[in-house]
């Protein structure tokens, strides 16, 4: 079985580097559009769009992918010394809930089943060494007091949510039960429960998203954590999947839009490189970063009420840094923290020289967060070296720590085409902002990815389910003859007014 989804991938892999990489319209305004649907980018949901428009009956459409293959930020990464190289995820490591018994699976869990892509169980609340500046220092009881925490905040979360009480951020919501850190290694702690995540999260949403994901009682998966570990790569579940259903002249590769216009009457979309696309459906899938840089031009210009949207949520970055050594001189369990006098600095690590990964390796990588992750992409990656190797060395002052091998982190903000990693829901994030991100535009303009996703925002299955809806919704505008698409609010309003009369003059 395995080598046959081998052989389908390989296929995938033939077919799209011979892919056209450019369509160009004709200038006569009666000739045939270029497809029926223009999917803007090719990763989850893109995919699972096409290929639910592709199960409807629907094959006019054309993927248009900015990068050179299919995946997004589904992307790896070959590190180490010749003869010991791994492939390593720089974008999305996790099956984040996967099944409990027979009950629902994660559709991103299916489809690592369904392609043969390897991923294992990772126990990242049980299997942790901790460690502060002057080394190992065993505080896992604050941790496991801080899981605890976190729990808490999502039970109190679902009371407000019964008396209609204003949303705070999470970290608010640790103040007012009484869990405020009063101390470095408490602060590291709840940075593994909140910062893992990008900061500036809603207390609400934030319980939601973990319920509707890891708590099976609210529908969730479970709560367990698999990591992909295949050394084709995570996207291969996405790679596979369309090689399954897409035929070449489907799919437009190393094509960076530049701008949409659109109206009642359809789109075109122009390339970098001056080559335009027309349709009658449009459906972005990028980046939330992407929208809120304005690095597409739209004409015209959203309206007030999709960049309201837009600007409200928050595009967070998460970077993993990953080292290779040549041998394994660090902790035996799966995660570490590290507590520092800088809240943020270096605190969470990962061994992958580890009997479930990759025993032998060498390899292990830190993750940081949020503002820390701007920080040290405008930083050269020596300098970005040397403060990590000066963290590893404090955790191990009795140890000669050597230089690392190999040393690699992406910088997901200052890419262009991603400026970030995952979208974050805000306290200023109100239920009518998420309608109107995914709200359609002009009837033809429909939007579509995980930052859209109501329940799973921030997850790959986010995305996933979010091509699936939009895939659906636009068949259904097909078959109809045209629909009014997904509905907006044009305001969203708080619940009561501020106590003023005016604040204009």
């Amino acid at each position: 079985m395995r080598h046959v989804h081998f052989a389908v991938l390989l296929g995938f892999a033939v077919f799209t580097s011979a892919l056209p990489s450019r369509f160009t319209r004709q200038n006569d305004d009666s000739s045939p559009k270029n497809a029926k649907v223009l999917i803007l980018g090719g990763g989850v949901t893109g995919v699972i769009a096409a290929r639910t428009l592709h199960e409807k009956g629907i094959d006019d459409f054309l993927i248009v992918e900015a990068r050179d293959q299919l995946g997004g930020r589904m992307q790896n990464y070959t590190i180490g010394v010749p003869g010991k190289q791994y492939t390593v995820e720089v974008g999305p490591n996790w099956i984040q809930g996967t099944q409990t018994g027979n009950g629902t699976a994660n559709p991103i869990l299916t489809l690592a089943r369904k392609h043969d892509v390897k991923n294992q169980y990772n126990d990242l609340d049980g299997s942790i060494t901790t460690y502060d500046y002057n080394g190992f220092n065993d505080y896992r009881d604050l941790l496991n007091t801080s899981i605890d925490q976190f729990t808490q905040t999502g039970v109190v979360a679902g009371e407000r949510v019964k008396t209609q009480q204003v949303d705070l951020s999470l970290q608010s919501a640790y103040g007012i039960i009484g869990a405020t850190p009063k101390n470095l290694y408490e602060s590291a702690c709840q940075y593994y429960e909140v910062d893992w995540s990008p900061d500036q999260t809603s207390w609400i949403a934030s319980a939601w998203n973990t319920n509707f994901t890891f708590d099976t009682d609210m529908g969730g998966f479970s709560d367990e954590n698999n990591l992909c570990i295949d050394q084709r790569g995570f996207k291969t579940i996405i790679q596979a999947e369309a090689a399954e259903f897409i035929q070449p002249q489907q799919v437009s590769l190393n094509s960076v839009v530049a701008s949409i216009e659109y109206s009642e009457d359809g789109a075109t979309v122009t390339l970098t490189d001056g080559t335009t696309l027309t349709s009658d459906y449009v459906l972005c899938t990028f980046s939330l970063g992407v929208l809120q840089y304005g690095d597409v031009a739209f004409k015209p210009a959203l309206p007030s009420w999709k960049m309201e949207a837009i600007q409200s949520m928050v595009m967070g970055t998460y970077t993993k840094i990953f080292l290779q050594f040549e041998e394994k001189f660090w902790f035996d369990t799966e995660m570490a923290v590290y507590a520092d006098k800088e809240r943020g600095r270096y605190p969470i690590w990962q061994n992958l020289d580890h009997v479930n990964f990759f025993p032998g390796s060498g390899l292990v990588f830190v993750t940081v967060t949020g503002d820390f992750s701007l920080r040290i992409e405008a930083m050269e990656d020596s300098d970005v070296q040397a403060e990590v190797m000066e963290v590893l060395r404090a955790m191990y002052p009795t140890t000669t720590v050597p230089d690392p091998v190999a040393f690699h982190f992406k910088r997901w903000h200052a890419d262009p085409l991603f400026r970030g990693s995952y979208s974050n829901w805000p306290p200023s994030f109100l239920p009518g902002h998420s309608e109107n991100l995914k709200a359609t535009v002009d009837q033809r303009l429909w939007f579509a990815g995980e930052a859209t996703s109501l329940k799973y925002f921030g997850f790959l299955h986010g995305a996933y389910y979010e091509g699936l809806h939009a895939g659906e919704e636009i068949a259904k505008c097909i078959a109809g003859g045209g629909c009014a698409g997904m509905q907006h609010e044009d305001y969203v309003v708080d619940a009561e007014p501020y106590p003023f009369v005016s604040i204009t003059p």
